[in-house]
């Protein structure tokens, strides 16, 4: 067909106009083609049927909104103008320069090339999509694999035709779906990295662009707004009227703050992960990308501000309450969890390479890298415990008023659990769950351990020995099920264990192929391949063996599904974990050495406040 033809031409088998990309999603497949103006901060969108578009308008450039379409509103919703096409299927451009692919079409514009979004050009992003498909070979080689990605692309929310995100389960038998039909930041994280592992970048692209347009809403709890810079713990694609005319519906981005969540917290770790993810992508490209644009700097800007705030608190790690991360429910992690304080020097990390260098930036990046010293110093002194450190502890002397004091915390040894010394291994050693005067929490978390050792705020000795400590205490930590999510007993339901976390496996495999041992993620997965798809993929396991699917546990969790497949190209190929792993920064190296008063040879090149 001739390129001039100004026809709009429709696929043959052209799917029903209501047709939706999962059962719990109320995002339509279908759209009509769309632009998105290009001002300095106002987003609009205009419906266009038929040809593509590359013109000036007002002196503006008008591009694909590959980004999703999207306006402000006042009621803390981003709003949709597009109605939709009888099918995705019928968007076709007369210079054929479009595709489909998975049933999501997509644009296959030279003109965009490196465009203004920061991504790969098609051309780029077809080569990079064959280079990793080589790498990691063709989803079909295992039936188990198979299952995996055709659940987690079912998963799959759309938002004006193009994907944004997973929700956290979906189940079609269950009626009872809570708010596991959003898309949660902290759920999507494994999602999105084996999404990135596979080549296919539109769905984190667009699930970070979206989520950063939602940042920083006014929202309020009791008259009171959360600070400046807040992300959403999850959001919703709602399909509402048309203001104005009854007739059409609209879809809208519904964000909740944790103002709809269990206990009303906020969401602490949104941020973190946002960043952490956005660094992600910035290594799976291997040049400058999205984490340019301006409105992405201010976003991290944002987060930075707000987590690095003054405030009543003496110590460099970041004050929470219960239920601010991991799950929304009591675990009795209020204060300075270390899953809190792992993600937060690991987001300082990213954004301490993805910041623009600029005058107006000094002030923050100084501040910046204060905190990362402070920080790594305060976790690996005082959060690490193995048989000597216990024992240590075992004969602290209490009171004692003196800026040498031996211990500083004011711990009192009988603090000291039971099940804790009869537990802890010869060889090896963990990071404790949490800090404050007074109190130190023993239990050992999972999640917050192994991210220690991915983004090395652990140091190379801990983190070979938190592996051994895995290893030696294997039947309590993993059992029939990995991973657990705290180890023991939840406080008052001795041995009820919430354990089996397939998401954590994630976070498993990174940290111990950059350990160099393998060896203990490739066991895991074996097991947890033996019950997943008979288990139907559930959120979690009970019991301390793991031997029941949990009492509340939804099924076909998304993050259980993503976990594995992370896990499974990751053992595939090792290399790939390079783009998880944050490796120690030389200067912070130095910085750290400097202040611990083991000083090198040179003092460090920039100057840290301690």
């Amino acid at each position: 067909m001739a390129a001039s033809e100004a026809t709009l031409h429709v696929l043959s088998r052209a799917v029903p106009y209501q047709i939706y990309t999962n059962l719990r999603s109320t995002s339509l497949l279908s759209f009509k083609y769309s632009v998105k103006i290009h001002k300095d901060e106002d987003y609009g969108c205009i419906s266009q049927k038929g040809k593509g578009i590359s013109q000036n308008y007002t002196g503006r450039h008008l591009i694909r909104n590959t980004n999703g379409i999207f306006v402000k509103r006042q009621d803390n919703q981003l709003r949709c103008n597009c109605s939709g096409a009888e099918s995705v299927r019928e968007v076709f451009r007369e210079d054929e320069s479009k595709r489909l692919v998975n049933g999501v079409a997509k644009d296959l514009d030279n003109h965009l090339k490196y465009g203004n979004d920061g991504f790969l050009s098609n051309n780029e992003l077809a080569s990079s999509d064959t280079t990793i498909s080589k790498t990691f070979g063709e989803v079909g080689s295992n039936s188990l694999e198979d299952e995996a990605w055709n659940l987690l692309r079912a998963s799959m929310v759309y938002y004006c035709g193009n994907p944004v995100g997973t929700i956290a389960a979906n189940d079609p038998l269950d009626s009872n779906t809570l708010n596991y039909d959003q898309v949660f930041i902290r759920d999507f994280i494994p999602s999105g990295i084996a999404f990135l592992l596979k080549g296919e970048y539109e769905i984190v692209k667009n699930f970070i662009l979206h989520t950063l347009q939602l940042q920083s809403w006014e929202k309020t709890m009791d008259c009171h707004s959360p600070g400046q810079g807040l992300m959403p713990a999850s959001f919703k694609v709602r399909v509402v009227p048309l203001d104005g005319d009854d007739s059409a519906t609209e879809e809208v981005l519904d964000p909740d703050f944790g103002e709809a969540a269990i206990g009303r917290v906020a969401p602490v770790d949104s941020g973190l992960w946002w960043i952490i993810l956005l660094r992600r992508i910035w290594k799976m490209l291997r040049r400058p990308s999205v984490q340019e644009r301006i409105d992405v700097q201010t976003g991290i800007k944002m987060i930075l501000k707000l987590c690095l705030a003054d405030g009543f608190d003496m110590f460099p790690t970041l004050l929470v309450t219960d239920g601010s991360c991991m799950i929304d429910r009591r675990m009795g992690i209020h204060g300075h969890p270390l899953e809190i304080q792992a993600l937060f020097y690991s987001a300082l990390l990213c954004a301490r390479e993805m910041l623009a260098p600029e005058d107006a930036s000094a002030d923050l990046t100084m501040a910046l890298n204060n905190r990362l010293v402070a920080l790594s110093i305060h976790i690996r002194e005082y959060y690490w415990i193995d048989m000597k450190k216990l024992n240590e502890i075992y004969r602290y002397k209490t009171e004692e008023y003196s800026f040498d004091a031996v211990n500083k915390f004011n711990i009192y040894p009988d603090q000291i659990p039971p099940w804790l010394v009869e537990w802890m291994p010869n060889k090896g050693g963990y990071l404790i769950g949490n800090l404050q005067p007074a109190h130190m929490d023993f239990r050992f978390f999972s999640l917050g351990n192994l991210w220690a050792i991915i983004c090395s705020l652990a140091t190379k000795d801990q983190s070979h020995a938190i592996l051994d400590l895995i290893e030696a205490k294997w039947s309590d930590l993993v059992a029939d099920m990995p991973l657990k999510i705290c180890y023991p007993a939840l406080e008052g339901q001795e041995w009820r264990i919430i354990t089996g976390i397939l998401g954590l496996t994630t976070m498993e495999a990174p940290g111990q192929l950059c350990s160099g041992r393998p060896d203990i993620a490739e066991k895991a997965i074996k097991i947890a391949e033996k019950r997943l798809a008979r288990d139907k993929w559930p959120e979690y396991y009970d019991t301390k063996g793991a031997r029941f699917i949990g009492k509340q546990a939804h099924l076909f969790q998304t993050w259980s599904i993503a976990g594995y497949l992370v896990a499974k190209l990751l053992i595939e190929n090792p290399n790939a974990a390079n783009i998880l792993v944050s490796v120690e920064d030389p200067e912070l190296s130095n910085a750290f050495c400097w202040a611990r008063g083991k000083r090198s040879r040179k003092g460090p090149k920039q100057s840290f406040i301690v």
